[in-house]
C-alpha cells in the first residue's frame, strides 16, 4: 500500500478537526437548549414558572440555592464574559422564557495563554494550568489552535476550571 500525499493526509486531519468543533458546537447547542437532561430541563421549567431565582455561575450553568443546574446560553456567557464565580439572576417568565442578568461579578484578572483543543473541547493554557473554553467564546473570535489568547478568570483561580475567553491575539 502507498502512503497518502501529504497535501491529503492534512486535508483529511483538517476535515476530522472541521468535524469535531461541529460536533462540539451542537452538542452545547443541544445544551443551552434544553438542558443536560430534556425531562429535568422540563421539569424544573414547570415548577419554576414566574419565580426569580439567583445563583452562582459554575462556567457553563447557573447553580440554583435549590441545588439545580440551570442552562446558561452559551452566547450570553460568552458575550458577558461571565467567569466561574459570578452571582446570575434568573427570571423564568410567565411563557417559561430564561431571562439572565449578572448581578455580582466577582474579583477579576486578565491573563494571555495558549488556545488548545482535545477531549472534544477548548482550553487555553496558562502558565502550566489549562483552563475549559465556552466554544461560542472561540466560533465567535476565529480562534485557532495554538493562538495566543487574552482570557478572564477570577483573581482568586483556586479550583477555577472555566475561563472567559477576552480575545484572540
Amino acid at each position: 500500500m502507498s502512503e497518502l500525499p501529504e497535501k491529503q493526509v492534512k486535508r483529511l486531519k483538517a476535515l476530522l478537526n472541521d468535524a469535531e468543533t461541529n460536533l462540539a458546537a451542537a452538542r452545547e447547542l443541544l445544551t443551552s437548549l434544553v438542558g443536560e437532561d430534556p425531562v429535568i430541563s422540563q421539569n424544573q421549567r414547570d415548577e419554576a414558572v414566574g419565580k426569580v431565582i439567583e445563583g452562582v455561575f459554575d462556567g457553563q450553568t447557573m447553580l440554583g440555592p435549590d441545588g439545580k443546574s440551570y442552562p446558561v446560553p452559551a452566547n450570553y456567557a460568552s458575550k458577558s464574559k461571565l467567569v466561574q464565580g459570578d452571582i446570575l439572576k434568573l427570571t423564568i417568565a410567565d411563557d417559561g422564557s430564561f431571562i439572565y442578568k449578572q448581578i455580582g461579578p466577582v474579583p477579576r484578572k486578565q491573563v494571555i495563554g495558549t488556545l488548545l483543543q482535545h477531549d472534544g473541547g477548548y482550553f487555553v493554557e496558562v502558565n502550566g494550568k489549562e483552563y475549559r473554553i465556552l466554544l461560542a467564546s472561540v466560533t465567535y473570535f476565529k480562534g485557532q489552535i495554538g493562538d495566543q489568547v487574552s482570557v478572564v478568570l477570577p483573581e482568586d483561580d483556586t479550583d477555577v476550571e472555566w475561563a472567559a475567553l477576552e480575545a484572540a491575539l
